[in-house]
């Protein structure tokens, strides 16, 4: 195998991970460090081309090409939200508004980000690969070379291993899976090449040559921590958020509409125009092959309040991962949701625990018996029995269930029992809505969403194999 390990010598990481940074809406630092940002350090050891001095750069080419590695790390972290401050801004001539502590310069300011404190300090990437002699010699030598990763406050010691080496503190192994919940970037072929042209413009125009002008170094792929994933034939969730304050269970309705309307609108920015799955127009497949923009509330516990703490993205199974890929960046750069009676702040659900409402383990689990959340909308004016229910599983997706129960009022604490105009859309024909209790033959996993307003949400049930207990 070939094994990379980090060992950050300060105990401590800074990176901006997505451009954030510098408008002071990062609240939570990069962790792990990814494999894009580990491989442009080894770049930036010995540079490429005619800038090489103690290698050849083939060992970059042949890295390039490598899989995502298993990355193996400690996921107990202490993110802390550095303060921003003014520096000194170099600038000609005289100037206005000028610094006070430095006489004619000129004050701008400065926003570090987040720094990452982990539990313990070394982080290791393996492949399944054996490199060759003179490959692992010129790795090895770069590794030399690299002085820190991520900002210059974060120093580290790279070294490169043939075998897993082992750390002092027992780390958790991430590996790349579709349904999971860390997201970070990764090298592909071809990104020496883009780097080599990057560096070429910056040689000839100066720093205001960025990174974000050259998109084709960002690939993402999403990790997996334990128990947060769910099998691929189920569909996927894309993207886990969470909200900086709670909202009422109450205003599902309006919190899914606007969460739909931004990832509308951060698709059509960043991607273009966005696809039939997601807005729905136009689509000609059944309808739970349709995206559904779900609400996480706090349900299923003695002291549960219902409020909404997250959101997440769930994608049919039909959708190709170009399609899941640019949906997941959409629903990430998300920073804020405002309007119909709500205003608060997102950002991506990174490896906390808490809120449980919004962490994945909560709805990926698999269960035999699933209770409604948020009240389920009939499909049709039709008496609710098992063969109706049975109607409304297949069509989200889900196996024929065994027996079921429903009623007019929440089955499980902190259920939320919604107003017929908190459910029905305005303009649109009013169906009836009831809380349901299911239960399947065997453990199916989540998340679980019934019902015609599945797409928005409602209908989403909590899994009640453990601890909860249904009234």
């Amino acid at each position: 195998m070939l094994a990379i390990w980090v060992e950050f010598l300060l105990g401590t990481f800074r990176g901006d991970p997505d451009g954030t940074a510098n408008t002071f809406g990062l609240a939570r630092g990069e962790w792990p460090p990814a494999p894009a940002r580990l491989f442009a350090a080894l770049v930036a050891a010995d540079g490429t081309r005619g800038d090489c001095r103690v290698t050849d750069g083939s060992e970059l080419l042949w890295m390039e090409r490598l899989p995502p590695p298993t990355i193996h790390a400690h996921l107990d972290t202490w993110h802390q939200q550095l303060e921003q401050r003014f520096v000194v801004k170099h600038a000609k001539g005289p100037a206005k508004k000028t610094h006070q502590e430095y006489v004619g310069r000129l004050g701008t300011v400065s926003r570090p980000g987040v720094r990452v404190a982990p539990r313990g300090s070394q982080v290791v990437y393996s492949w399944p690969v054996e490199p060759s002699a003179r490959v692992f010699e010129s790795l090895r030598r770069r590794a030399a070379r690299v002085g820190y990763l991520g900002a210059a406050d974060s120093p580290v010691r790279v070294r490169i291993a043939r075998s897993m080496p082992a750390v002092p503190h027992p780390t958790t192994p991430l590996v790349p899976d579709e349904g999971g919940d860390i997201v970070l970037g990764v090298p592909q072929a071809g990104d020496l090449r883009v780097m080599d042209r990057m560096y070429d413009h910056w040689r000839a125009h100066g720093a205001s040559v960025t990174r974000a002008q050259f998109p084709g170094l960002r690939h993402e792929v999403c990790y997996g921590s334990p128990g947060a994933s769910g099998p691929a034939a189920a569909g996927r969730v894309v993207a886990w958020l969470r909200l900086g304050t709670p909202v009422s269970g109450r205003r599902v309705a309006a919190v899914a509409a606007l969460f739909k309307q931004a990832v509308l609108s951060q698709h059509q920015r960043i991607h273009g125009e966005p696809p039939a799955v997601l807005h729905g127009h136009g689509f000609a497949g059944q309808g739970y092959e349709l995206a559904r923009f779900l609400a996480l509330p706090d349900v299923g516990y003695a002291h549960a309040q219902g409020r909404i703490h997250g959101l997440a993205l769930w994608m049919p199974p039909a959708c190709d991962e170009v399609v899941r890929g640019q949906a997941r960046d959409a629903a990430r750069s998300i920073r804020r949701l405002s309007g119909h009676g709500v205003d608060v702040s997102v950002a991506p659900r990174e490896q906390e625990a808490r809120p449980v409402a919004a962490n994945p383990s909560r709805w990926l689990r698999r269960s035999r018996r699933w209770t409604t959340a948020f009240p389920a909308v009939h499909e049709r004016h039709h008496p609710l029995d098992l063969p109706e229910l049975t109607r409304w599983c297949a069509h989200a997706g889900l196996p024929e269930p065994a027996t079921f129960r429903s009623t007019r009022k929440p089955l499980v604490s902190g259920a939320i029992d919604l107003a017929p105009t908190e459910v029905n859309r305005p303009g649109r024909p009013g169906l009836p809505y009831s809380h349901v209790d299911l239960v399947f033959n065997e453990p199916v996993p989540g998340p679980v969403v019934i019902g015609s307003g599945r797409q928005r949400g409602l209908g989403l049930c909590v899994p009640m194999d453990g601890s909860e207990g249904v009234t």
